[in-house]
């Protein structure tokens, strides 16, 4: 009879947990009927990035007076989670990566500001050997990232996706990047970096169709917002965003940097591209633009907001509201109906625990923890349809 009962119970659990991970959703209906840029989501800004060696900032803290303003160590000075604990536990639902052309391979295997800090040159990893896109903030220096290339960090994306087909969309901030500090040091030894071409463009849709398949189901692309309208800023400006229902289990990539211009070419209003492009209203292909000051900058977000377009903004920035706590900027980007809010502190900096008086516990979550909100500017009606899930 113990033995019949201690079955029963064994098999309730795995029951049990078998159907905590097959759990309803709470009922969505009503949030479904919402269209894609009705709502507000956070994301991570350069979601890749891992802090660099030690050994190698404190060199450049040394010559720190003589780099760009782009290159001061006190903006490289932070890191982030994987991309699934930032999507599981963190609820990031846009990730903004920065991709360097090596159609040959190669290029960055080796890290020449290792040399002035006593660490080995060559990274020894075969994946930068290998032709392909690369994901890093600055080759040589700040060149530590959870994914060494654009298509591992696509492949790890959709395995996430197809095991939560019914997540919100995600959007995904592609900067092609074209400047490292080899342009200015190039002459001992730090690489340079390819210049973008119409067909190195091209070649970034064909890194997403080798992962997402030609098809791309599972992207909401230009095309498929433009419909029937002769320019994607007109149907933007005339709400033909697709509805979150119809977005579930989907990505949205918006490319920026300086690939975009290669990147229209041959393509106009971003016909059979992959992705949309961050632009400027009035401009055929505007859909996404960007605003990075949401004090400053409020009352143009809001306007671009009522408009129809999905509006980039930030609450915060690196090393900064991290020093000084201040919840200004991310106040004001909730406030203003930016649909994407980035961000460096989804969670406190954890030096917050050890230095105190230097660092700060702020972070940037949405109030109660809730996964997106319903749009304050374009949805303000809505705001009884309940909280979003996955």
């Amino acid at each position: 009879m113990l033995i019949l009962l201690a079955i029963f119970v064994i098999s309730c659990k795995k029951e049990e947990s078998t159907n905590s991970r097959l759990r309803p959703i709470p009922d969505q209906t009503a949030l479904n009927t919402l269209q894609l840029n009705q709502i507000q989501v956070l994301g991570s800004h350069n979601s890749y990035h891992k802090r660099m060696p030690a050994k190698l900032f404190d060199f450049l803290k040394t010559i720190n007076f003589i780099l760009p303003a782009e290159y001061k160590v006190e903006s490289l000075d932070y890191d982030h989670e994987p991309l699934y604990t930032q999507l599981d536990t963190y609820g990031m639902r846009s990730f903004e990566i920065d991709i360097y052309a090596d159609p040959n391979g190669g290029r960055f295997k080796n890290r020449k500001g290792n040399a002035f800090a006593g660490l080995p040159e060559a990274s020894g990893i075969a994946e930068l050997a290998q032709p392909g896109y690369k994901v890093m903030h600055i080759p040589d220096i700040d060149y530590d990232t959870h994914h060494y290339t654009f298509k591992s960090m696509l492949t790890d994306l959709k395995k996430w996706s197809d095991a939560h087909p019914n997540h919100l969309p995600i959007f995904l901030l592609i900067e092609g990047k074209e400047t490292t500090v080899g342009d200015f040091l190039g002459f001992i030894g730090f690489a340079t970096a390819v210049r973008f071409t119409p067909a190195l463009t091209d070649a970034i849709d064909e890194e997403i169709k080798s992962v997402f398949g030609n098809s791309l189901d599972k992207v909401i692309t230009p095309d498929k917002v433009r419909g029937d309208y002769t320019t994607l800023e007109e149907a933007v400006l005339n709400n033909n965003w697709p509805t979150i229902g119809e977005s579930r289990g989907k990505f949205i990539f918006v490319m920026q940097g300086a690939s975009v211009d290669d990147y229209l070419v041959g393509h106009p209003s971003l016909k059979g591209r992959a992705m949309f492009t961050n632009s400027t209203p009035g401009k055929p292909e505007a859909a996404f633009v960007q605003y990075n000051s949401p004090v400053r900058e409020e009352n143009s977000i809001i306007d671009a907001v009522q408009k129809g377009y999905i509006v980039r903004t930030r609450s915060d920035g690196p090393n900064e509201e991290n020093r000084t706590g201040s919840y200004a900027n991310q106040e004001a980007a909730f406030r203003s109906g930016g649909q994407i809010i980035s961000t460096d502190y989804y969670r406190p900096d954890p030096r917050y625990l050890t230095k105190p008086a230097e660092f700060t516990n702020y972070s940037c979550r949405f109030p109660n923890g809730e996964l997106a909100r319903i749009n304050p500017i374009n949805a303000a009606d809505k705001q009884t349809y309940g909280k979003f899930a996955e």
